[in-house]
């Protein structure tokens, strides 16, 4: 029987927390204070722990570090006052499980405590069978430990990084390493829904709620539901939408247009973008308390230039799976293909490499790919004028090479003395340091 342990220094609430887990199959332990809740924590062993924000002998942040510090095995969840949003994010940052809001919604916890303890009981996931991160460069090697610590939470997660690093597949990754595995991972790239569908595209609607709506249609929250919702370019979201999008990640439901009643998700959320949101929310283009709320922790993706080591296991993987895809013989990649390979900028990064061999698969002749059937660009040590195709890696990153480069060469004329470089430039000192972090310089 599966054992939790709750915190809290309200008798009503520890009663109803009580009953409703008992109903559930689970033995219950009750504690008033952290003390207490430490002693208990001690002398036995639990599968949940459910805590009170406010304790007369302390906060329930306190009992969150030490049971992750402790007593790892076990989630934690928090119980904050309604709409605290702050203690909630603080919360998932110390390493919660997750956090449910006074008055608490009985579906809502039910949901909460199962997915707890599927996590409690869940064992480390083989490899086999899941996508693949490839790489043994540090930055990667780095990515996949934050990857498996991440499958344990169900804090929300940003994945940020330039475009075609591979942040869907992070996102993938963490969805089927962790407990909600068996569930649904649905990906919605937020920049493809037209403005005024977005809202019955998110949150459904019922039949006859509007022009054209002839069935019921659930909506992305609720086909997401018990797994994980990753918004990719969450940045093109209009500000409308991020006011309804945070409503629905604090109250855990949503209500489908034209419904009487709200519905109860439990849903992870996942999101990402190659934009600086950060930047974003200074100009007043992205709600700061959505940011916080999405942003509770970080997963950056390195660009290929920041891992020159794996672009020779890359290129072998991806010629391995170009070739059964298009029914031929693996080519082979000569040494002087390597040496342009492993040389190569690569502003479109994986996805740039992806599309250069398959090029490179259809002009090579005799299986073999030599460096003249690359077709690479001109590397960013020539002149800033270079020919770039923006078809291939996109306006974003054809607009950044650019500015990368002459950022570059400023600063290796003033003996990168960046006040100077900045007045060479043109702009201020402090534009420059703002490009130099949104362009990953520093």
């Amino acid at each position: 029987m599966s054992h939790a342990l709750i915190v809290d220094d309200e008798p009503d609430i520890r009663e109803l927390l009580e009953l409703t887990l008992s109903r559930m199959g689970l033995k219950v332990t009750s504690a008033r204070n952290v003390a207490t809740a430490k002693d208990a924590l001690t002398s036995d062993s639990f599968d949940l722990c459910l805590t009170d924000m406010r304790l007369p002998d302390g906060n329930g942040i306190e009992l969150v570090e030490h049971v992750t510090q402790n007593f790892p095995r076990t989630p934690i969840a928090m119980i904050t006052a309604y709409g605290n949003t702050e203690a909630a994010v603080k919360a998932l940052k110390c390493g919660a499980f997750d956090f449910v809001s006074k008055p608490v919604d009985l579906n809502v916890l039910r949901a909460l405590v199962r997915s707890a303890l599927k996590t409690a009981t869940q064992e480390p996931q083989p490899d086999d069978g899941l996508p693949n991160l490839i790489g043994q460069s540090v930055p990667m090697q780095r990515v996949r430990a934050t990857i498996s610590k991440l499958a344990r939470s169900h804090a929300p997660v940003y994945i940020s990084g330039e475009s075609g690093v591979g942040k869907e597949l992070a996102a993938r990754l963490i969805h089927l390493s962790g407990a909600r595995s068996d569930a649904p991972f649905v990906p919605v790239n937020c920049g493809a829904i037209p403005t005024e569908l977005m809202e019955s595209e998110f949150f459904g609607h019922t039949k006859g709620s509007f022009t054209g709506a002839v069935t019921d249609n659930q909506g992305l929250f609720q086909s997401a539901n018990g797994g994980t919702l990753f918004l990719d370019e969450i940045a093109e979201l209009p500000l409308h939408m991020q006011v309804k999008l945070l409503r629905v990640i604090q109250e855990k439901s949503v209500r489908p247009i034209g419904a009487a009643k709200e519905v109860a998700i439990d849903v992870r959320i996942l999101s990402a973008t190659h934009k600086d949101l950060e930047a974003l929310v200074e100009d007043n283009e992205f709600r700061q308390d959505l940011y916080y709320r999405i942003n509770v922790i970080e997963l950056r993706m390195p660009s290929l230039r920041e891992r020159p080591d794996d672009i020779e296991e890359l290129t072998d993987h991806l010629l391995d799976r170009i070739a059964p895809e298009w029914s031929i013989e693996r080519p082979e990649v000569d040494a002087s293909a390597r040496e342009a390979l492993n040389s190569y900028a690569f502003p479109g990064n994986v996805r740039e490499l992806h599309n250069i061999l398959e090029r490179a698969v259809t002009l090579c002749e005799g299986n073999v790919i030599h460096s003249r059937d690359l077709h690479l660009r001109p590397s960013q040590s020539d002149d800033i004028g270079a020919a770039l195709s923006v078809s291939e890696v996109g306006l974003e990153n054809y607009l950044a090479q650019i500015e990368r480069k002459a950022i570059e060469h400023a600063l290796e004329q003033c003996r990168y003395n960046k006040t100077a470089a900045a007045k060479k430039l043109g702009i201020t000192f402090r534009a420059l340091r703002y490009r130099l972090k949104k362009l990953e310089m520093e």
